[in-house]
């Protein structure tokens, strides 16, 4: 038997990926005044390959990106360097994860500490951090959506195969 270069499974990922490129793309051409770039950074952490996990693991890497966001927020608000700021994010969000029970996500949740936390350029803003944040949510809430869609269409599919 001839293995597939790529596996159907994976055509789906890739198509959940560039679907939802495409939409927190449009999100930040539309409203180009916020910081929803990177809202396409957490949206990809979000989405996962597997079919095994494809509810249980975006709903866990969202709470780890929330979890993150909130940490770096508070590590913004401290009168800290940025870098001794962000290390002591660093600690917070990887305890914060392991006593919440999400270990395998607190990858994300770094990701969205950094988005929120680092702020290139001049001054800090508190705006700047409460924008990432929102964009952090909102890649989130666009890569929950797909997977809740892609699954239940999956779903239909295999119901439609299996009946006579």
């Amino acid at each position: 038997m001839k293995d597939r270069p790529i596996s159907p499974v994976m055509v789906l990922y890739i198509t959940k990926c560039l679907l939802g490129t495409v939409i927190c793309y449009g999100f930040y051409k539309a409203f180009p005044q916020y910081y929803l770039h990177w809202s396409i950074i957490s949206l990809l952490l979000v989405l996962a390959p597997d079919r095994d996990n494809s509810i249980a693991l975006p709903i866990a890497r969202i709470k780890a990106n929330i979890t993150g966001a909130l940490v770096g927020l508070f590590c913004f608000m401290l009168p800290l360097h940025q870098l001794l700021g962000l290390l002591i994010g660093v600690i917070a969000t990887i305890s914060i994860c392991s006593l919440l029970k999400f270990p395998a996500a607190t990858r994300s949740a770094l990701a969205a500490l950094v988005i929120v936390l680092l702020q290139e350029g001049g001054k800090p803003m508190w705006s700047y951090a409460l924008q990432r944040i929102f964009a952090v949510l909102l890649g989130c809430l666009v890569g929950l959506a797909l997977t809740v869609c892609f699954q239940a269409c999956e779903q239909t599919y295999l119901r439609k195969k299996r009946s006579p």
